[in-house]
């Protein structure tokens, strides 16, 4: 589960969907680009937030996963609201039953308060981290990325990851 804890309340919610990101080969990773400022945390230790703005009005959530040098990344595509759900649906101006809460990387960060303020966080400490979920994730299924298709072959590449039937889960797998 991704928690984030804000002077709001709290809100989590159980990963159902993310995208692995190999960089700096991978031509659809930031880091493809090299070493920008834009592009540190990627490149630092694991275990740390990349959050960037996406399409110019949404904030997106990556964790860094390699060891210092290696960015890449898994980018949080969708998760399933579990706490905080009355907090997230005020952030989005959504139902709290609605599927658009938090499906999709930009509505996630929205309904969890999540924003260029968390740049660079430990993801071990007390405000934004990942817990242990005591529900059983259903079959899992694994398709190209999302959004991606400027990056020739790697946007063939495998790398998304999600909860079969989940409704949450953003889009459908184009397989």
């Amino acid at each position: 589960m991704l928690v984030h804890r804000t002077p709001e309340g709290e809100a989590a919610g159980r990963i159902v969907e993310a995208e692995a990101y190999r960089g700096p080969l991978d031509l659809a990773a930031h880091s493809s680009r090299g070493l920008t400022p834009r592009t540190a945390a990627m490149f630092g230790p694991p275990g740390y937030a990349y959050v960037y703005l996406l399409y110019g009005i949404s904030w997106a959530l990556n964790l860094v996963v390699a060891d210092e040098g290696e960015p890449h990344a898994v980018l949080i595509r969708a998760i399933e609201p579990i706490r905080g759900i009355k907090l997230m649906a005020r952030r989005r101006n959504k139902s709290a039953d609605s599927r658009d809460l938090t499906n999709g990387p930009g509505k996630l960060t929205q309904a969890l308060g999540i924003t260029g303020a968390d740049y660079g966080r430990d993801l071990c400490g007390l405000r934004l981290y990942l817990e242990e979920s005591d529900r059983v994730p259903g079959r899992i299924g694994r398709s190209a990325r999302v959004n991606v298709d400027y990056a020739g072959d790697w946007a063939k590449r495998p790398w998304r990851f999600y909860e079969r039937g989940n409704r949450y889960v953003s889009v459908r797998p184009r397989e």
